[in-house]
């Protein structure tokens, strides 16, 4: 048994969620996986994954075996890497991920001029709005609006971003500006479900302020209720990236900015400070330029 083909096998199967798609994703036939999978199995005298018609799960010496499995396989691809790095051009797989709608907005785009530099290279991008465990997921960089808690990660902070309350000129030239946060709570304010907050939030003389505004629109998507403020329903209270293009063109402008919370960092994430391949390290370069373009990082 070809030891190295069996550990790739089993991390496709883990990463793509099925025998079928591992099969898929790795070019193989479906019989041919499940045979390399029991090989495996049989040869460790474990098993790996608990097999169910609907789903596979990873067993504690599974979990244990991914985990080897992507370091040995991480530590050859960087050695095949670093030869590849005399002809200067990086090539192998990217696995990126970002927040859901700040992806759509920046990654991308950024992504995708990304590859048409570095044409060798291919990337699967995967936009989730929760904080994800690179290293158990196998991800080699992540893009987060959140002040880093995992030590075991490097981050480097290309931005920063800001809760801000905005609002359609005309509607404010026929409603009047507000002046204080209080004074949302007589005004007609665009709800967001979708990002699970309840009230919004402000700052005063360093003390935070809740408040359960209410309005006349309830929408469970933050970019359907950035396109409803620009349209001139109400206030809306966004993070600022989602309505800078909006700011940009005058379709929207800033209330009560004396009033908004700290701002919060964006930061790219990767496991390891080093032995990172040449991809990894001109991608995360690549990335702090854009997005500290795009953020003025």
């Amino acid at each position: 048994m070809d030891k190295l083909r069996a550990m790739q096998t089993f991390v496709a199967i883990v990463d793509e969620g099925s025998l079928t798609a591992a099969a898929r994703a790795l070019d193989s036939s479906l019989p041919a996986v499940v045979r390399t999978l029991a090989a495996l199995e049989e040869a460790l005298k474990v098993r790996l994954l608990n097999r169910t018609t609907r789903r596979l799960s990873l067993t504690i010496e599974g979990q244990a075996y991914l985990d080897s499995c992507r370091h040995i396989l991480g530590a050859v691809d960087e050695a095949e890497q670093r030869l590849t790095e005399q002809h200067g051009e990086p090539s192998g797989k990217l696995v990126v991920t970002a927040p859901v709608l700040f992806g759509q907005m920046y990654v991308a785009p950024a992504v995708t001029r990304f590859l048409q530099r570095y044409p060798g290279v291919s990337c699967r991008l995967i936009q989730l709005d929760r904080v994800v465990n690179l290293l158990e997921e196998g991800i080699d960089v992540g893009i987060r609006i959140s002040p880093l808690e995992d030590s075991t990660l490097v981050a480097q902070t290309v931005g920063e971003i800001h809760r801000v309350v905005v609002a359609n000129p005309a509607f404010l030239a026929g409603h009047g500006s507000v002046q204080h946060p209080r004074e949302l709570l007589s005004a007609n304010c665009l709800r967001s479900t979708g990002t699970g907050r309840t009230s919004w939030t402000f700052y005063e003389n360093g003390r935070e302020i809740g408040l359960a505004v209410s309005g006349n629109l309830e929408l469970n998507h933050s970019l359907t209720a950035v396109e409803a403020c620009v349209a001139g329903v109400g206030y809306g209270q966004f993070l600022s990236y989602q309505v800078a293009p909006y700011l940009a063109d005058g379709r929207l402008v800033r209330v009560l900015e004396a009033f908004q919370p700290p701002p919060r960092p964006v930061s790219i994430v990767y496991p390891h400070a080093k032995l990172l391949p040449l991809r990894t390290r001109l991608f995360i370069d690549w990335m702090k330029r854009e997005l500290g373009t795009t953020l003025g990082g």
